[in-house]
Protein backbone atom coordinates (compact mmCIF):
# COMPACT_ATOMS: atom_id res chain seq x y z
CA UNK A 1 0.00 0.00 0.00
CA UNK A 2 2.84 2.58 0.69
CA UNK A 3 4.33 1.38 -2.69
CA UNK A 4 1.07 2.20 -4.43
CA UNK A 5 0.82 5.11 -2.24
CA UNK A 6 4.47 6.26 -3.49
CA UNK A 7 4.10 6.08 -7.11
CA UNK A 8 0.37 7.40 -7.51
CA UNK A 9 1.94 10.59 -5.74
CA UNK A 10 4.68 10.55 -8.63
CA UNK A 11 2.34 10.26 -11.21
CA UNK A 12 0.71 6.93 -11.81
CA UNK A 13 -2.95 7.23 -13.39
CA UNK A 14 -3.26 3.06 -13.09
CA UNK A 15 -2.42 0.67 -10.82
CA UNK A 16 -2.10 -3.20 -11.97
CA UNK A 17 -2.45 -5.55 -9.59
CA UNK A 18 -0.98 -9.40 -11.00
CA UNK A 19 -1.67 -13.01 -9.94
CA UNK A 20 1.44 -13.31 -11.47
CA UNK A 21 1.19 -17.36 -10.86
CA UNK A 22 -2.39 -18.01 -10.58
CA UNK A 23 -2.39 -18.48 -7.53
CA UNK A 24 -5.54 -16.64 -5.69
CA UNK A 25 -9.44 -17.52 -5.68
CA UNK A 26 -11.95 -15.28 -6.28
CA UNK A 27 -13.12 -14.09 -2.42
CA UNK A 28 -9.28 -13.29 -1.63
CA UNK A 29 -8.28 -11.69 -4.70
CA UNK A 30 -11.75 -9.47 -4.70
CA UNK A 31 -10.70 -9.11 -1.56
CA UNK A 32 -7.41 -7.72 -2.29
CA UNK A 33 -8.99 -5.09 -4.49
CA UNK A 34 -11.37 -3.87 -2.09
CA UNK A 35 -8.97 -3.40 0.82
CA UNK A 36 -6.46 -1.44 -1.69
CA UNK A 37 -9.34 0.73 -2.69
CA UNK A 38 -10.47 1.21 0.58
CA UNK A 39 -7.06 2.36 2.16
CA UNK A 40 -4.69 3.07 -0.71
CA UNK A 41 -4.05 6.89 -0.38
CA UNK A 42 -5.99 8.72 -3.25
CA UNK A 43 -7.03 5.44 -4.89
CA UNK A 44 -9.88 7.50 -6.81
CA UNK A 45 -7.35 9.22 -8.48
CA UNK A 46 -6.02 6.17 -10.64
CA UNK A 47 -7.41 2.92 -12.35
CA UNK A 48 -6.93 -0.31 -10.95
CA UNK A 49 -6.12 -3.17 -12.91
CA UNK A 50 -5.74 -6.78 -12.83
CA UNK A 51 -3.71 -8.98 -14.14
CA UNK A 52 -4.68 -12.71 -13.84
CA UNK A 53 -3.45 -16.18 -14.67
CA UNK A 54 -4.84 -19.64 -15.47
CA UNK A 55 -3.15 -21.76 -13.09
CA UNK A 56 -5.77 -23.24 -11.04
CA UNK A 57 -8.53 -22.78 -13.80
CA UNK A 58 -9.82 -19.21 -12.26
CA UNK A 59 -8.02 -15.80 -13.97
CA UNK A 60 -11.52 -15.72 -15.57
CA UNK A 61 -13.34 -15.39 -11.98
CA UNK A 62 -10.20 -14.09 -10.11
CA UNK A 63 -10.52 -10.81 -12.88
CA UNK A 64 -14.36 -10.65 -12.10
CA UNK A 65 -13.64 -10.45 -8.78
CA UNK A 66 -11.69 -7.91 -9.22
CA UNK A 67 -14.03 -5.86 -10.96
CA UNK A 68 -17.16 -6.38 -8.82
CA UNK A 69 -14.59 -4.55 -6.04
CA UNK A 70 -13.07 -1.31 -8.19
CA UNK A 71 -11.03 -2.73 -10.40
CA UNK A 72 -11.88 -1.09 -13.84
CA UNK A 73 -9.02 -2.13 -16.29
CA UNK A 74 -8.69 -6.44 -16.77
CA UNK A 75 -5.75 -7.66 -18.43
CA UNK A 76 -7.01 -10.18 -21.06
CA UNK A 77 -5.82 -12.20 -24.03
CA UNK A 78 -8.15 -13.78 -27.23
CA UNK A 79 -8.75 -17.31 -26.78
CA UNK A 80 -7.33 -17.07 -23.06
CA UNK A 81 -3.45 -17.26 -24.56
CA UNK A 82 -0.63 -16.75 -22.84
CA UNK A 83 2.13 -18.81 -20.83
CA UNK A 84 1.97 -21.96 -18.68
CA UNK A 85 -1.33 -22.51 -19.14
CA UNK A 86 -2.76 -18.62 -19.77
CA UNK A 87 -4.72 -15.87 -18.88
CA UNK A 88 -7.89 -14.33 -18.30
CA UNK A 89 -9.99 -14.83 -21.49
CA UNK A 90 -10.98 -11.69 -22.86
CA UNK A 91 -13.75 -13.30 -24.51
CA UNK A 92 -15.53 -14.89 -21.85
CA UNK A 93 -15.08 -11.37 -19.42
CA UNK A 94 -16.76 -9.39 -21.92
CA UNK A 95 -19.46 -12.14 -22.38
CA UNK A 96 -20.09 -12.27 -18.84
CA UNK A 97 -19.84 -8.63 -17.78
CA UNK A 98 -22.78 -7.84 -20.38
CA UNK A 99 -24.72 -11.26 -20.13
CA UNK A 100 -25.06 -10.79 -16.14
CA UNK A 101 -25.79 -6.90 -16.39
CA UNK A 102 -27.63 -6.95 -13.51
CA UNK A 103 -24.77 -7.66 -11.36
CA UNK A 104 -21.62 -6.20 -13.02
CA UNK A 105 -22.92 -2.04 -13.15
CA UNK A 106 -19.64 -1.59 -15.90
CA UNK A 107 -19.24 -1.82 -20.08
CA UNK A 108 -16.80 -2.91 -22.04
CA UNK A 109 -17.82 -0.67 -25.00
CA UNK A 110 -15.90 -3.76 -27.15
CA UNK A 111 -17.67 -5.02 -30.56
CA UNK A 112 -19.06 -8.42 -29.71
CA UNK A 113 -20.15 -9.42 -32.93
CA UNK A 114 -16.04 -9.48 -33.79
CA UNK A 115 -15.07 -11.80 -30.97
CA UNK A 116 -15.21 -14.84 -32.92
CA UNK A 117 -13.45 -13.30 -36.14
CA UNK A 118 -10.85 -12.60 -33.88
CA UNK A 119 -10.47 -15.77 -32.01
CA UNK A 120 -10.23 -17.35 -35.37
CA UNK A 121 -7.37 -14.68 -36.50
CA UNK A 122 -5.57 -15.47 -33.01
CA UNK A 123 -5.81 -18.97 -33.84
CA UNK A 124 -4.60 -18.78 -36.98
CA UNK A 125 -1.55 -16.65 -36.64
CA UNK A 126 -0.35 -18.19 -33.33
CA UNK A 127 -1.30 -22.09 -34.71
CA UNK A 128 -3.52 -23.52 -31.71
CA UNK A 129 -6.35 -24.61 -32.39
CA UNK A 130 -9.89 -23.70 -29.90
CA UNK A 131 -10.95 -26.88 -28.02
CA UNK A 132 -14.62 -27.40 -29.19
CA UNK A 133 -16.07 -27.09 -25.61
CA UNK A 134 -14.35 -23.56 -25.16
CA UNK A 135 -16.68 -21.42 -23.87
CA UNK A 136 -17.81 -18.60 -26.24
CA UNK A 137 -15.71 -19.50 -29.53
CA UNK A 138 -15.77 -22.80 -28.89
CA UNK A 139 -17.26 -25.02 -32.20
CA UNK A 140 -19.52 -26.44 -29.64
CA UNK A 141 -20.37 -23.65 -27.45
CA UNK A 142 -23.99 -23.26 -28.89
CA UNK A 143 -24.48 -26.49 -29.93
CA UNK A 144 -27.19 -28.80 -28.48
CA UNK A 145 -27.60 -32.36 -29.45
CA UNK A 146 -29.78 -33.76 -26.83
CA UNK A 147 -33.34 -33.70 -28.16
CA UNK A 148 -34.55 -31.97 -25.39
CA UNK A 149 -32.05 -29.08 -25.49
CA UNK A 150 -32.80 -28.81 -29.12
CA UNK A 151 -36.61 -29.11 -28.81
CA UNK A 152 -36.66 -26.22 -26.18
CA UNK A 153 -34.23 -24.14 -28.01
CA UNK A 154 -36.53 -24.21 -31.05
CA UNK A 155 -39.41 -23.36 -29.02
CA UNK A 156 -37.73 -20.28 -26.88
CA UNK A 157 -33.96 -19.68 -27.44
CA UNK A 158 -33.34 -18.70 -23.69
CA UNK A 159 -34.27 -22.15 -22.41
CA UNK A 160 -30.99 -23.36 -23.15
CA UNK A 161 -29.32 -20.44 -24.21
CA UNK A 162 -27.94 -17.96 -22.42
CA UNK A 163 -26.62 -15.83 -25.49
CA UNK A 164 -27.27 -15.58 -29.10
CA UNK A 165 -24.95 -16.92 -30.85
CA UNK A 166 -24.89 -14.26 -34.01
CA UNK A 167 -24.25 -11.62 -30.86
CA UNK A 168 -19.91 -13.18 -30.65
CA UNK A 169 -20.11 -13.03 -34.11
CA UNK A 170 -21.01 -17.27 -34.93
CA UNK A 171 -22.87 -16.47 -38.36
CA UNK A 172 -26.43 -17.73 -38.13
CA UNK A 173 -26.84 -18.24 -41.75
CA UNK A 174 -25.34 -21.67 -42.30
CA UNK A 175 -26.23 -21.56 -46.13
CA UNK A 176 -23.67 -24.45 -47.65
CA UNK A 177 -22.28 -24.03 -50.68
CA UNK A 178 -21.46 -27.16 -53.06
CA UNK A 179 -19.86 -27.65 -56.69
CA UNK A 180 -22.96 -26.34 -58.47
CA UNK A 181 -22.42 -23.20 -56.32
CA UNK A 182 -21.93 -20.19 -58.88
CA UNK A 183 -18.93 -17.23 -58.95
CA UNK A 184 -22.37 -15.18 -57.53
CA UNK A 185 -23.27 -17.40 -54.48
CA UNK A 186 -19.34 -17.51 -53.73
CA UNK A 187 -19.04 -13.55 -54.01
CA UNK A 188 -22.22 -13.35 -51.84
CA UNK A 189 -20.99 -15.56 -49.09
CA UNK A 190 -17.65 -14.09 -48.96
CA UNK A 191 -19.21 -10.59 -48.44
CA UNK A 192 -21.63 -12.43 -45.59
CA UNK A 193 -18.36 -13.20 -43.70
CA UNK A 194 -16.75 -9.84 -44.31
CA UNK A 195 -14.56 -10.80 -46.82
CA UNK A 196 -13.33 -8.63 -49.56
CA UNK A 197 -11.26 -9.51 -52.54
CA UNK A 198 -10.28 -7.66 -55.64
CA UNK A 199 -11.48 -9.05 -58.82
CA UNK A 200 -7.80 -11.02 -59.57
CA UNK A 201 -7.74 -12.35 -55.58
CA UNK A 202 -11.61 -13.15 -56.25
CA UNK A 203 -11.16 -15.19 -59.30
CA UNK A 204 -7.67 -17.22 -58.00
CA UNK A 205 -10.05 -17.55 -54.53
CA UNK A 206 -12.80 -18.79 -56.91
CA UNK A 207 -10.48 -21.90 -59.07
CA UNK A 208 -9.63 -22.99 -55.65
CA UNK A 209 -13.34 -23.01 -54.43
CA UNK A 210 -14.23 -25.27 -57.56
CA UNK A 211 -11.27 -27.53 -57.13
CA UNK A 212 -12.47 -27.54 -53.62
CA UNK A 213 -15.77 -28.54 -54.27
CA UNK A 214 -14.51 -31.72 -56.74
CA UNK A 215 -12.94 -32.61 -53.21
CA UNK A 216 -15.84 -32.70 -51.08
CA UNK A 217 -19.48 -32.67 -51.13
CA UNK A 218 -20.26 -29.28 -48.87
CA UNK A 219 -18.51 -26.47 -48.13
CA UNK A 220 -19.08 -24.75 -45.11
CA UNK A 221 -17.77 -21.00 -44.12
CA UNK A 222 -15.27 -22.27 -42.17
CA UNK A 223 -13.44 -24.00 -45.36
CA UNK A 224 -14.23 -20.54 -47.18
CA UNK A 225 -12.26 -18.76 -44.09
CA UNK A 226 -9.61 -20.74 -44.94
CA UNK A 227 -9.46 -20.87 -48.51
CA UNK A 228 -8.98 -16.97 -48.68
CA UNK A 229 -6.68 -16.95 -45.44
CA UNK A 230 -3.37 -17.56 -47.57
CA UNK A 231 -4.35 -15.45 -50.86
CA UNK A 232 -0.67 -13.48 -51.46
CA UNK A 233 -1.98 -10.03 -52.72
CA UNK A 234 0.20 -9.21 -56.04
CA UNK A 235 2.73 -7.77 -55.18
CA UNK A 236 4.17 -10.21 -53.01
CA UNK A 237 5.69 -12.93 -55.73
CA UNK A 238 6.08 -16.47 -54.67
CA UNK A 239 9.32 -17.93 -54.39
CA UNK A 240 8.58 -21.59 -53.92
CA UNK A 241 5.22 -22.97 -54.86
CA UNK A 242 4.17 -26.77 -54.96
CA UNK A 243 3.63 -27.98 -58.77
CA UNK A 244 3.38 -31.89 -57.62
CA UNK A 245 3.66 -34.22 -54.71
CA UNK A 246 3.63 -37.73 -54.49
CA UNK A 247 4.26 -39.68 -51.04
CA UNK A 248 4.73 -43.24 -50.45
CA UNK A 249 3.84 -44.64 -46.77
CA UNK A 250 3.75 -48.09 -46.26
CA UNK A 251 4.10 -50.52 -42.72
CA UNK A 252 7.69 -51.70 -42.26
CA UNK A 253 8.85 -49.13 -45.09
CA UNK A 254 10.56 -45.81 -44.90
CA UNK A 255 8.59 -43.21 -45.85
CA UNK A 256 9.27 -41.22 -49.05
CA UNK A 257 8.35 -38.12 -50.90
CA UNK A 258 8.74 -37.03 -54.17
CA UNK A 259 7.88 -33.07 -55.63
CA UNK A 260 8.53 -30.93 -57.84
CA UNK A 261 8.44 -27.36 -57.01
CA UNK A 262 8.26 -24.44 -58.67
CA UNK A 263 10.77 -22.28 -57.82
CA UNK A 264 10.96 -18.92 -59.48
CA UNK A 265 9.27 -19.86 -62.22
CA UNK A 266 11.59 -22.75 -62.83
CA UNK A 267 10.49 -26.41 -62.01
CA UNK A 268 12.95 -28.19 -59.82
CA UNK A 269 12.51 -32.09 -58.62
CA UNK A 270 13.44 -32.86 -55.21
CA UNK A 271 13.25 -36.00 -53.30
CA UNK A 272 13.92 -37.26 -49.65
CA UNK A 273 13.19 -39.86 -47.02
CA UNK A 274 11.64 -39.38 -43.29
CA UNK A 275 10.17 -40.70 -40.34
CA UNK A 276 6.65 -39.87 -41.75
CA UNK A 277 5.26 -39.09 -45.05
CA UNK A 278 5.41 -34.87 -43.96
CA UNK A 279 8.78 -35.43 -42.40
CA UNK A 280 9.96 -36.55 -46.02
CA UNK A 281 8.09 -34.21 -47.33
CA UNK A 282 9.81 -31.12 -45.76
CA UNK A 283 12.76 -32.70 -45.79
CA UNK A 284 13.03 -32.81 -49.77
CA UNK A 285 11.50 -29.03 -49.77
CA UNK A 286 14.89 -28.12 -47.58
CA UNK A 287 16.97 -29.82 -50.22
CA UNK A 288 16.11 -26.95 -52.55
CA UNK A 289 15.51 -24.38 -49.82
CA UNK A 290 18.18 -24.73 -47.76
CA UNK A 291 16.57 -22.36 -45.93
CA UNK A 292 18.66 -22.59 -42.33
CA UNK A 293 15.72 -22.86 -40.82
CA UNK A 294 14.26 -24.67 -37.44
CA UNK A 295 11.09 -26.01 -37.39
CA UNK A 296 8.56 -24.31 -34.21
CA UNK A 297 5.60 -25.57 -34.37
CA UNK A 298 3.77 -28.20 -36.35
CA UNK A 299 0.02 -27.74 -35.83
CA UNK A 300 -2.96 -29.78 -37.59
CA UNK A 301 -6.86 -28.72 -37.00
CA UNK A 302 -9.71 -30.26 -38.65
CA UNK A 303 -11.86 -26.98 -40.13
CA UNK A 304 -15.27 -28.91 -40.21
CA UNK A 305 -16.15 -32.50 -39.23
CA UNK A 306 -15.60 -35.71 -41.05
CA UNK A 307 -13.64 -37.51 -42.90
CA UNK A 308 -13.50 -35.21 -46.18
CA UNK A 309 -12.59 -32.02 -43.52
CA UNK A 310 -9.61 -30.11 -44.85
CA UNK A 311 -7.01 -29.82 -42.52
CA UNK A 312 -5.41 -26.32 -41.50
CA UNK A 313 -1.82 -26.59 -40.90
CA UNK A 314 0.22 -24.18 -39.03
CA UNK A 315 4.19 -24.73 -40.11
CA UNK A 316 6.48 -22.12 -37.43
CA UNK A 317 9.91 -21.21 -38.49
CA UNK A 318 12.78 -19.64 -37.04
CA UNK A 319 15.80 -18.70 -38.07
CA UNK A 320 18.11 -16.20 -36.36
CA UNK A 321 15.83 -15.04 -33.88
CA UNK A 322 12.89 -14.17 -36.53
CA UNK A 323 10.39 -16.59 -36.30
CA UNK A 324 7.73 -16.94 -39.29
CA UNK A 325 4.01 -18.40 -39.49
CA UNK A 326 2.98 -20.34 -42.72
CA UNK A 327 -0.66 -21.28 -43.02
CA UNK A 328 -1.90 -23.83 -45.53
CA UNK A 329 -5.40 -25.86 -45.97
CA UNK A 330 -6.48 -28.94 -47.74
CA UNK A 331 -8.02 -32.16 -47.63
CA UNK A 332 -5.01 -34.22 -48.37
CA UNK A 333 -3.35 -33.24 -44.48
CA UNK A 334 0.16 -33.97 -46.23
CA UNK A 335 -0.43 -31.56 -49.04
CA UNK A 336 -1.44 -28.68 -46.46
CA UNK A 337 1.65 -29.52 -44.72
CA UNK A 338 3.58 -29.00 -47.59
CA UNK A 339 1.33 -25.65 -48.58
CA UNK A 340 2.23 -24.36 -45.02
CA UNK A 341 5.69 -24.77 -45.00
CA UNK A 342 5.92 -23.21 -48.27
CA UNK A 343 4.26 -20.25 -47.36
CA UNK A 344 6.99 -20.07 -44.45
CA UNK A 345 9.41 -19.94 -47.12
CA UNK A 346 7.53 -17.18 -48.51
CA UNK A 347 7.47 -14.57 -45.98
CA UNK A 348 10.92 -15.80 -45.08
CA UNK A 349 12.12 -15.01 -48.43
CA UNK A 350 10.09 -11.61 -48.81
CA UNK A 351 11.06 -9.86 -45.44
CA UNK A 352 7.71 -10.70 -44.71
CA UNK A 353 8.07 -11.78 -40.51
CA UNK A 354 5.09 -12.01 -38.26
CA UNK A 355 6.57 -11.98 -35.19
CA UNK A 356 5.65 -14.86 -32.20
CA UNK A 357 2.48 -13.16 -30.21
CA UNK A 358 4.05 -15.42 -27.32
CA UNK A 359 7.49 -14.39 -26.81
CA UNK A 360 6.99 -12.23 -23.42
CA UNK A 361 4.44 -12.46 -20.70
CA UNK A 362 2.86 -9.11 -21.07
CA UNK A 363 2.90 -8.36 -24.76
Amino acid sequence: MRIFDAVIKAGAKTINVPDTVGYSIPFLWGERFKQLIERVPNADKVIWSTHCHNDLGMAVANSLAAVMNGARQVECTINGLGERAGNASLEEIVMAVRTRSDIFPVETRIDATQIVPASKLVSTITGYPVQPNKAIVGANAFAHESGIHQDGVLKHRETYEIMRAEDVGWNANKLVLGKLSGRNAFRTRLKDLGIELSDEALNAAFVRFKDLADKKSEIFDEDLQALVSDIEPGDKPETYRLDSLEVQSKTGTRPHAQLILNVKGEPVQTTAEGSGPVDAAFKAIEKVAQSGADLLLYSVNAITSGTDSQGEVTVRLERTGRIINGNGADTDIVVASVKAYLNALNLLTSGDVRINPQEGDNI
